[in-house]
């Protein structure tokens, strides 16, 4: 048998036999907290870009200034 098909059979066997797969329920509870998590994040960031954004001098974040060179 060539390497490669080795190399596909053992693959096959330790994610039929080996790998722990996680439930629907563990999967979804699992979704939830990357979802909040990333919301904090985004929230987080916002608030940054919020408060150090507005300047006097014309600074309008860096969403601001991503637009003014793209836009």
């Amino acid at each position: 048998m060539s390497k490669f098909g080795e190399y596909v059979k053992s693959s096959y066997d330790e994610l039929v036999h080996k790998v722990s797969w996680p439930t629907f329920k563990e999967l979804q509870s699992s979704a939830i907290v990357v979802a909040v998590a990333a919301l904090v994040i985004a929230i987080i960031v916002l608030i940054m870009d919020v408060i150090f954004g507005v300047q006097p001098w014309g600074w309008k974040g860096l969403l601001g200034y991503f637009y003014s060179i793209f836009g």
